[in-house]
C-alpha cells in the first residue's frame, strides 16, 4: 500500500533495535488486535484511522517503540457498536490470542488528517499474563517475552520446502514476474528452520487459527514440518 503523494513519509531501521531477553516482563504493552497473525521478521502494512490507535501509533513512531500485534478470536478490527449489550460499554466484545508478536514501525506516512499508513516488521514473540482495556478502547497487557527461534539447520527431508521458497524469492526479485505475494525482505536465512517456516506462514492463505497455532510452537523444526505437511495438502491441525 503506497502512501499518497505529498504526505509526510519516513523510514526507521529495526536492525539496531534491542530485542527483549527471554523471560523479560513488561507492563502495559499497547496492543493492536488484528484478523491476521504477524510472525517474527514478517512484514505488515496498516491504515490507521481509529482514534484509539492514532495516538498510539503516533507515540510509537515518535519514540521508536514497538507495539504488540495479537490475533482476534472474537470481534472486529474496527470497533463496532453492540446495542444488544447494554450492561457493557456499548461496544462489541473483543477477545484475542495469548501469544503475539512485537511490531516495529519501519515506514510511516500521514497522507491526511486522521489517517496514518505504516509498514511494520515483526520481532519478538510474547505471552500475555494480564490484559485490560482502557476507557477509550485501547488494549494494554502485561507480557512475558519468549525466546527467539534458535538457528536450527534444515534437515535433508525438508530441503524441498526451502528450495520452493528460494524459487519464490527469485521470482519476487524479478520485475517481470506476474506473481503477487507478500514482500519477503532480506536477509534471507534459508538455512534456518524458523525463518523458512515463518516466511511460508506469511505466504500461505491459512485460517488465522492455524497460523496462530504455528506461531505458538516453540520448536522451529516442528513448525517447518507442519508447514511442509500443509504444502503437500496434509494438514496436521
Amino acid at each position: 500500500m503506497a502512501a499518497a503523494s505529498g504526505c509526510s513519509r519516513a523510514r526507521h531501521a529495526v536492525s539496531t533495535l534491542p530485542r527483549p531477553a527471554p523471560g523479560t516482563l513488561q507492563e502495559a504493552l499497547p496492543l493492536f488486535p488484528l484478523s491476521t497473525v504477524l510472525f517474527p521478521d514478517g512484514s505488515l502494512r496498516l491504515q490507521i484511522f481509529e482514534v484509539r490507535y492514532l495516538d498510539l501509533i503516533g507515540k510509537c513512531y515518535k519514540n521508536g517503540t514497538p507495539f504488540g500485534v495479537v490475533s482476534l478470536t472474537q470481534g472486529h478490527e474496527v470497533r463496532t457498536v453492540d446495542a444488544s449489550n447494554p450492561a457493557g460499554d456499548g461496544f462489541a466484545t473483543e477477545t484475542f490470542a495469548d501469544v503475539g508478536t512485537l511490531a516495529h514501525i519501519v515506514d510511516f506516512a500521514a497522507p491526511q488528517a486522521g489517517l496514518m499508513v505504516i509498514g511494520c516488521t515483526g520481532s519478538t514473540r510474547f505471552r500475555i499474563h494480564a490484559r485490560r482495556q482502557l476507557k477509550h478502547g485501547l488494549w494494554v497487557a502485561d507480557v512475558e517475552y519468549l525466546a527467539d527461534d534458535p538457528p536450527e539447520a534444515i534437515p535433508a527431508d525438508l530441503q524441498p520446502v526451502t528450495h520452493a521458497l528460494a524459487r519464490l524469492i527469485e521470482q519476487q526479485r524479478d520485475p517481470q514476474s506476474p506473481l503477487e505475494f507478500p514482500h519477503l525482505a532480506p536477509p534471507y536465512r534459508l538455512d534456518e528452520c524458523g525463518w523458512v517456516a515463518n516466511r511460508w506462514c506469511d505466504l500461505l492463505s491459512l485460517p488465522p487459527l492455524v497460523k496462530q497455532n504455528l506461531l505458538q510452537l516453540d520448536s522451529p523444526l516442528l513448525r517447518l514440518e507442519l508447514v511442509g505437511d500443509l504444502l503437500t495438502g496434509v494438514s496436521a491441525f
